[in-house]
């Protein structure tokens, strides 16, 4: 192994007793909806549904090297919060939405633009028009950039209808923070329906994208007030991220997840685990707790374990808190509720 520098000693730090209520709550909610999705959902409908956003999708990620990753960060974001309803999409004028709170605040305009094209261009379809929820446009989105650069190619479940609600409030203790531990992150996937496995295998997301220095700072100087758990981290990779983000780094400075591809949708990221080359304290703990350590190592040597697991777990994503009936709509618009 290289050489590495442990900041911390502890192994684990306690949820907060709000948060853990909320977890709690959120885990008896039956996250995963019964809704009736089908990958066939739009033969008749609309059946050029997936041409038409993956020309919009595959047009906005060469013309941009955020739009893939945001879109997908983008789809994940909306599955957390209220289920994939595509409430992650409105706005408000009183700002009181999700897009202004927490980590969402950050959430890519690239994406949100990505998401925007493809709804224009199966709306430009007489066939298509307002038959097509931005639900189902995020998801098969996030399909095609996952395919775009470079990996699986996956069918996509459709049917979901958007939701008509998105509160600020809602992100809060919605989302993994950067700093969280394997018993935080588990806490809140498991309150999503999803396994351990599915966690490891949807972070490897993070061989795409990027993270501003203020995400993950903390791990990399020592403050007054350390983070309760910093796992192991490479001392040239510190060196060089220390560089990027000095203490008094800008605003706008930025480190690829991954180092090595970051272009490139593949198993990069677990190697870089390996290496103890994780940037954020949630994207080490895998490989430095044990009991995610063999699961991280399987990725790293086996592309193809990775993908399959990566296509099972965004698929089990793709099904919570699907909204039916009267609790959801087909929006014209994806920023506003009909």
């Amino acid at each position: 192994m290289e050489e590495s520098l442990s900041l911390s000693l502890s192994l684990s730090c306690p949820l907060s007793l709000l948060s853990f209520f909320f977890l709690f709550t959120l885990s008896i909610l039956s996250p995963i909806s019964n809704a009736q999705l089908s990958q066939n959902y739009y033969t008749t409908s609309c059946p050029n549904v997936e041409s038409l956003v993956r020309s919009a999708v595959s047009l906005k990620v060469q013309q941009s090297m955020a739009a893939g990753p945001g879109t997908l960060r983008l789809f994940f974001h909306d599955c957390f919060i209220r289920g994939c309803d595509a409430s992650v999409l409105l706005t408000s004028s009183t700002g009181d939405d999700e897009n202004h709170s927490g980590a969402d605040l950050t959430l890519s305009p690239d994406a949100v633009d990505t998401i925007k094209k493809a709804k224009e261009a199966v709306e430009g379809d007489p066939q298509c028009s307002n038959k097509v929820s931005c639900a189902d446009v995020l998801a098969l989105a996030a399909r095609d950039v996952v395919s775009l650069t470079g990996g699986p190619y996956y069918k996509v479940e459709l049917g979901r209808l958007d939701g008509k609600v998105s509160t600020r409030a809602a992100v809060k203790y919605g989302l993994p923070g950067p700093s969280f531990n394997l018993d935080q992150l588990n806490a809140l996937f498991s309150a999503n329906g999803l396994t351990q496995t599915d966690m490891i295998a949807l972070s490897g997301a993070h061989t795409i994208g990027i993270s501003h220095c203020d995400k993950f700072i903390r791990r990399i100087y020592q403050f007054k007030d350390p983070m309760p758990y910093n796992p192991p981290i490479n001392l040239t990779f510190l060196r060089q991220l220390r560089q990027t983000c000095p203490m008094s780094y800008q605003q706008s400075s930025f480190v690829n997840l991954d180092p090595i591809s970051p272009f490139k949708f593949d198993n990069a990221y677990y190697q870089n685990l390996q290496r103890q080359m994780g940037l954020l304290a949630s994207d080490q703990v895998l490989f430095a707790d044990r009991r995610s350590r063999g699961t991280v190592n399987l990725f790293a040597t086996n592309q193809t374990a990775f993908e399959e697991a990566f296509v099972a777990a965004i698929t089990k994503l793709g099904k919570v808190g699907v909204k039916t009936g009267s609790d959801g709509e087909i929006r014209r618009v994806c920023t506003a509720v009909n």
